[in-house]
Order: C-alpha cells, then structure tokens, then sequence
C-alpha cells in the first residue's frame, strides 16, 4: 500500500459517543466536549502510524454516526431540542452522515434506543462490501460488535476499535463504563482513548489536544464572556445564605445556567454544573424548583450548592418519618 491511499470509514456509536463527549465537558477536568474534526485528524495519524504510512495516504472517505433520536415534541419537553439540532450542524460541517430513528418509549416514560446497533453493524458490512475500504474505525464499547469485526475481516478490511474507560460518581454511587475487552481482543488494532488523553507524555501532543473543542465549559464559578442571561439584573445576597428559586435559563451544552431567586424579582444568579448536588444539568428544565446558597465569584454573586426543592409530597414524607 505505499503508493496507494488508505481508505478510512468512521462508524460512530452516537449514544457510546455522547456519554463519553458528556463525560469529558462535565467530569473530567479538561472541562470541554470531544471535537469531530481533531478526532478525525487523530484517526488519520493513528492510522498512518500503525500501518506505517505518510499521513498524507490515510484519508477517511466516510464517516458515519447512529444514534436514538427524540421527536421534536419529546426533545422540547426534554429541553434537548436546541443542543439536538446543534449537533446536527456539527455533524453535517464534518461531513458525517447520519442516521437516525426514533426512540422507544417505555411504560415508566423513559426511553431506549432499538435496534440501533444493528442497524450499525448490517450498514458497516454493507458499505465495506460495496465500497472496499482498507480500514474501519468502531467508536464503540459494545461488545455486541463482536461478530460485525470479525465479519469484516473476512472482507480484508482491517478494524480499529477506539474506546474509553471511564468512572465517576452520581448521587453517591460510582458509574462505570468500560470498554468490552471481547471486543478489545478481537480488533485488529484498539486505542483506549482515556489513556492516551491522560498520558503524561502527550499532554502537549496536537493531536491529543485537538481532540477538544477549544470553546470549552466555563471554571467553576465563571461565566463565559459571551454568555447572555436571561435577566440584566444580578441578585444579590448575603454570602452562605440560604434561598429558594426557579431555573430561569439552562446552557446544557456549555454546563451553566441562570435562577431567578423567589425574593428578588427581575433578578438571576448564575451557577456552573460544578456546584449540582443530586442532580444533573440535563434533569432540571427551566421551571425547575431549586435550592441553594449565595455566593460570589470574579463576576460576582452567584449560587452554590444548588439542589432540586423538595416536592410537597417528599417534604411530608420527610416530616411523618420524625
């Protein structure tokens, strides 16, 4: 092949993606989403260094991202609808193709992708039987992917497998996601992501760096300068007070957002998704009745050790088992 292209196809996991992207910009402390293009650029230098070849002869020829999609009147009641359409046009700039389906909707109101996996891995051999790439790279943990690696084998075409490790704690508990090692055994080539972010000697690595969108979330307590509240007014307290309020504004992508305080009207605090406690940025919605302490930052006054009110119900509860 050294006179010859390398003809790269990316086939994305975009629920396995999303988590990770949402593990990065939330938990860990690069505090950023994960970048389309510097992961495309890492690809091609990756490739090029595993198959020995000039970066210039990798090239990816398609790429392509399935995931479970809301419909329009779920992603609003979700609040997703905005951040949705956002990675729409991230996507279709990088020129991934998509594909989507709806969601099922279990009886409790939750819901599950179907058959989404499937869909990946009949596309994935479909186009590498019609289409002859060299290599593809799975952006996965699923070791249900087992038998797609290893029927694409049988075409010729080699399998790189890029996935992450990673755990942090909700509500007290540890959450985990690890990478099928089934998986990691089969692939013909398996980069683990997190350690090769984490490496003490690429931390001035390019390519490891692009790998992030350089517009990352705002410090703890710091308000990007672009960021637009909803209200002009700044409330204002005394520091360590405790108050009650309402979510007035949610940046869901960027992890900050804005509560108008019960007794100062017209006014709203900003709070970083550092300061959530029981709660996630993606479960409040505007409306949602929240606690928390004043405080202050750079910018000034802002809320701290925000957590959901309790519902009516829950209070009473509370009181009866006294």
């Amino acid at each position: 092949m050294q006179n010859q292209v390398c003809r790269i196809a990316v086939f994305y996991d975009g629920s396995y993606f999303k988590k990770v992207s949402d593990y990065y910009l939330f938990q860990h402390e690069r505090r950023a989403r994960l970048s389309i293009k510097g992961l495309h650029e890492f690809i091609t230098a990756e490739v090029a260094r595993v198959e020995g070849l000039d970066a210039r002869q990798c090239q990816i020829v398609d790429a392509s991202y399935f995931r479970g999609r809301l419909t329009a009147q779920q992603a609003q009641d979700q609040n997703t609808l905005y951040s949705d359409r956002m990675l729409e046009d991230v996507l279709m700039r990088a020129d991934v193709t998509m594909f989507q389906q709806h969601v099922f909707t279990r009886p409790d109101g939750t819901f599950e992708e179907k058959s989404i996996d499937v869909w990946l891995a009949l596309e994935a051999y479909e186009m590498a039987s019609l289409k002859k790439y060299d290599l593809i790279v799975l952006i996965s943990g699923d070791g249900d992917f087992v038998p797609l690696v290893r029927k694409l084998n049988t075409l010729g075409t080699k399998v790189m497998l890029l996935g992450w490790d990673f755990s942090f704690e909700y509500k007290g508990r540890m959450q985990r996601t690890r990478v099928s090692s089934a998986l990691i055994e089969r692939a013909n080539y398996a980069v683990m992501m997190d350690a090769v972010i984490d490496a003490r000697e690429r931390r001035s690595d390019p390519f490891v760096n692009n790998l992030f969108l350089t517009q990352s979330l705002p410090q703890a307590g710091a308000v990007a300068a672009q960021a637009v509240a909803p209200e002009r007014n700044i409330a204002e307290g005394e520091p360590g007070q405790m108050a009650a309020g309402s979510v007035a504004h949610l940046a869901l992508d960027k992890g900050f957002g804005f509560i108008k305080p019960d007794e100062q009207e017209g006014s709203s605090l900003f709070f970083h998704v550092s300061e959530l406690q029981g709660v996630t940025l993606p479960e409040l919605s505007v409306g949602s009745r929240v606690r928390f302490v004043f405080g202050t930052n750079e910018r000034g006054a802002c809320a701290r050790s925000v957590s959901l009110e309790p519902s009516p119900a829950d209070a009473a509860g509370a009181l009866e088992s006294i």
